[in-house]
């Protein structure tokens, strides 16, 4: 598919329903840059960039996009591109330096002036309070293995309600714990850089526990705005049908899917294959009332899609979907390539239909609990020149968004496979090239490319033909 393929922008489009949104997204840490402007405080990740061999090439977070500086011509790009809504993240070290103590004004006034300029430009802002930039003064005192962050990140989340609740439209209260937990907290690939293994649950436990304390200070605060949770899910499926693969495919999807959605959604946490009962005996470690707070209603649930995953019993190469991990070889499982599909830059399968699968499993799990559904993240990086002159003919990134957004779009549509799921949006990850946290520079995801030494923006053709389906949906009847 192409931008010239007009039938196929005009087909999808007439496909979305009405009130659907059409968003992208982007986190504080990856675009910002100026990271100590304003008072921001510095945060786990900026130490953890530090460290040598932590990031690829040795790329640093210091820049980035510099959309702290860049911020109207980007509203600019959006505004163009025609988007109905822009996720974006609050910095809390920007707002709140040491993750305790005083407020930083100067921190709240760049997130009321670009909540004003995209309220202007008629997009619906979308803010998520925490991505990953725990303070790092917190992060030495523990970091999310200790359950005071929890009531840090309330705090932090009050301030930011009684500043922004009356102008933002959807709140969303984390992104991924699970990918902190595994990648920060269990292999060491991310910040803080811990290699705790099994020993991290207490960091899921916490941060579902600051999600509770934020839901909760969100609605004290009479936030206007929907208020919900993105993690990433990934369908898991068993390598072959012997009893050790299936046994620790159960495994996994209990820890990367269901320990998260299980206690936000049922309030209890899963009851994990007896032989792996000691693997999540952390997190028995839990305080009355804690599970009643973790899951109290909310107006959407938001998915991160990007790939299905497959599960073999027996150590294997020390591979994960972000790079390797030497800690992976401790685990008495791995993870099993998908030979029969293209990938991505960073190695993804580019399976579309495990999205409407994924849409299928959450139903069956959560039935009635299940509040309407936002794709909160969904894109796929893949080679490009660093330098450009001209529009990037990524129509690789094209087929990715038509296949992942037909696919959902079939899954809950009338006769689907998930016709009974209430999905409300899609957003695109990202809309600019950024720093893709330990791949540095070195993998592009954006709509928009980025050329880091000059800050030059060029929009891709993907750019475009986001922007033609936009139309093409404003043209229906």
């Amino acid at each position: 598919m192409t931008v010239q393929d007009s039938g196929s922008v005009e087909d999808l489009a007439a496909r979305l329903r009405p009130g659907f949104t059409l968003g992208v997204a982007s986190a504080a840490f990856q675009i910002e840059g100026s990271l100590t402007a304003d008072g921001r405080g510095p945060s786990g990740w900026d130490a953890f960039a530090e460290k040598p061999g932590a990031i690829v090439d040795g790329d640093s977070p210091t820049v980035a996009c510099d959309h702290y500086n860049r911020a109207d011509e980007d509203i600019a790009l959006m505004q163009e591109l025609g988007v109905d809504s822009y996720r974006f993240s609050l910095s809390w070290p920007r707002i709140q330096p040491g993750g305790k103590g005083s407020i930083n004004q100067r921190g709240l006034d760049f997130y009321d002036r670009l909540i004003d300029k995209l309220l202007a430009a008629g997009i619906s802002p979308m803010a998520t309070l925490f991505h990953w930039d725990t303070p790092l003064e917190l992060e030495h005192a523990g970091g999310w293995m200790n359950r005071d962050t929890a009531e840090r990140f309330a705090v932090y989340c009050a301030a930011a309600a009684d500043r922004f609740g009356d102008r933002v439209d959807h709140w969303v209260t984390m992104n991924e714990p699970v990918s902190v937990t595994v990648q920060g907290y269990s292999l060491g690939v991310h910040a803080p850089g811990r290699q705790l293994l099994f020993d991290s649950l207490p960091a899921a436990h916490h941060q579902l526990l600051g999600h509770g304390m934020a839901v909760r200070a969100l609605r004290n605060a009479g936030v206007k705005g929907q208020i919900g949770v993105s993690n990433m899910h990934c369908p898991v499926e068993s390598a072959s049908n012997s009893l050790g693969d299936r046994l620790m495919t159960q495994a996994l999807d209990l820890i990367l899917n269901r320990i998260y959605a299980d206690a936000i959604l049922l309030g209890q946490y899963p009851k994990p294959p007896w032989p792996m009962k000691p693997w999540f005996r952390s997190l028995g470690t839990i305080h009355d009332g804690d599970l009643d707070l973790i899951s109290q209603p909310l107006d959407f649930y938001g998915l991160n899609y990007y790939y299905p995953v497959k599960v073999a019993a027996g150590p294997g190469p020390a591979e994960i979907p972000t790079g390797k991990s030497p800690e992976m070889s401790e685990v008495p499982f791995h993870l099993a390539a998908y030979q029969e599909y293209e990938t991505t830059g960073f190695g993804w399968p580019v399976a579309p239909e495990y999205l409407a699968l994924l849409l299928r499993q959450m139903k069956d799990r959560y039935g009635d609990a299940l509040p309407p559904v936002y794709i909160t993240e969904g894109g796929a990086s893949f080679p490009e020149p660093p330098h450009v002159d001209g529009p990037v003919q990524d129509t690789n990134r094209i087929s990715y968004l038509a296949e992942h957004l037909g696919h959902a779009l079939t899954a809950t549509g009338p006769g689907g496979i998930a016709e009974d799921v209430d999905l409300r949006g899609y957003y695109v990850w990202t809309l600019l090239d950024n720093f893709e946290w330990a791949a540095g520079y070195s993998q592009r995801f954006g709509l928009v490319h980025v050329d880091f030494h000059t800050q030059e923006r060029t929009p891709k053709e993907s750019y475009y033909w986001l922007r033609a389906l936009e139309r093409a949906r404003s043209q229906e009847p």
